[in-house]
């Protein structure tokens, strides 16, 4: 029998998936048949075809392959329904789409795009961006892959980082965000519609794991969410917003997270039954 849902994960994950379990068990108790597969994996790929429906979640590993991640995305998405749609996931895996955010009049932490072979130096983008400090970090990543925080004292390192990615790779540069270490980065999960929980976050960069703890989601952050959630793609099931306020207070978008972002259950139960909800609503149960 073909799957009802099946949940793209990859082969090794690069760090434990929290929502994997819980999002199973409360799948299978709605009466639904999934499985978490590797989108990675070969052997899964006729269960990917075959499944009503496919959930992208823990395909951490796509930023290191993304060519063939976006091609696997097309054929699944050629043969069954997916979710977030190819469109959106080929629009949201380059961090290119904070350009288009700030575009449409969406407040982005500002944002310097380096493409592939670029040879500026990072003294002038610093310069330009007028900060004491930035992070450096390539424009198809996750798991803060390659993110370096970079100051005065470390203009050099920072300055063969930059050469180093962008040799080889798109490149992304960004005042960082004091804000980041006292109030947080606000994590807001979205799903089918609304706004459900937050999380605060530690800053997070190489070598570093990732702290969360459950946060309240303030009225000009979720207005700063929808606006974001307003330019992307539709349709969308899920989605994470990730701010942070600057200077002035004023909350700017870091990320718009539509294509495996955690969504931490564990700090909003009633996300994991909007998204099942959500789900049956699609396979028409």
């Amino acid at each position: 029998m073909p799957l009802d849902v099946a949940l793209a994960s990859c082969v090794t994950l690069p760090e434990p998936d929290a929502d994997m379990a819980p999002l199973l068990e409360a799948l299978r108790g709605a009466g639904l048949s999934a499985e978490a597969l590797g989108w990675d994996d070969p052997v899964a790929e006729p269960d990917f075809a075959g499944a009503r429906l496919v959930l992208l979640r823990s395909t951490w590993n796509y930023a290191l392959r993304p060519r063939e991640f976006l091609a696997w995305v097309d054929r699944t998405a050629s043969a069954t329904r997916f979710f977030n749609p190819a469109e959106t996931i080929r629009w949201n895996t380059h961090k290119s789409y904070l350009l288009d955010l700030h575009a449409r009049g969406v407040p982005v932490v500002p944002t310097t795009l380096l493409r592939r072979g670029d040879a500026t130096p990072l003294r002038d983008v610093v310069r330009a961006h007028g900060a004491a400090r930035v992070v450096v970090k390539p424009a198809v990543s996750g798991g803060s892959r390659e993110t370096m925080r970079v100051d005065a004292g470390t203009m050099d390192a920072g300055e063969a980082h930059l050469r180093q990615l962008v040799a080889r790779e798109d490149v992304l540069v960004q005042p960082y965000l004091d804000s980041v270490e006292g109030h947080g980065e606000r994590a807001l999960v979205w799903i089918d519609g609304e706004l459900t929980h937050a999380v605060r976050k530690s800053p997070r960069f190489i070598g570093d794991e990732e702290s969360v703890t459950a946060a309240v989601i303030e009225d000009d952050e979720a207005a700063v969410a929808r606006a974001a959630l307003a330019v992307a793609p539709t349709p969308l099931l899920y989605a994470r917003i990730d701010v942070a306020r600057d200077e002035h207070g004023a909350p700017r978008v870091m990320e718009l997270e539509l294509v495996e972002p955690s969504l931490f259950f564990a700090s909003g139960p009633a996300a994991l039954a909007r998204l099942v909800a959500g789900l049956r609503r699609q396979l028409g149960l």
